[in-house]
């Protein structure tokens, strides 16, 4: 794909901007509210799920990360970051992904559609 299809497929996107990459360090996590996303860095890479859990409404941008992973601060539940599955009860169905953009040094969440 060339950069003009490219551009065009970016357009087409829903994209709510989060930070600079320069903003989202390695272990940290922001939140945007509309609707509401967490959007990680785990070791460069970046991922980005509903901020609620599917169990109970708890802010999962406020849990516990580990590696690919992260804890609900209620109850416990484990989240993929990757593919949004529930790993642990008692949670026991999935949180939506949403794409993560990068580009010029911005990362953006396609809030139109999930992964």
């Amino acid at each position: 794909m060339n950069h003009i299809a490219v551009r065009r497929q970016l357009n087409q996107m829903a994209l709510h901007r989060v930070c600079r990459i320069s903003e989202l360090n390695p272990g940290e996590v922001r939140r945007i509210d509309d609707p509401p996303v967490a959007v990680f860095n785990v070791n460069g890479a970046f991922f980005a799920i509903s901020d609620v859990c599917t169990h109970a409404e708890a802010s999962l941008s406020e849990g516990q990360v580990d590696g690919e992973t992260v804890e609900c601060p209620l109850h416990g539940a484990c989240f993929d970051l990757r593919t949004g599955e529930a790993l642990t009860p008692p949670a026991i169905e999935p949180v939506q992904t949403f794409a993560v953009v990068l580009q010029d040094d911005e990362v953006y969440v396609d809030v139109g559609g999930s992964s």
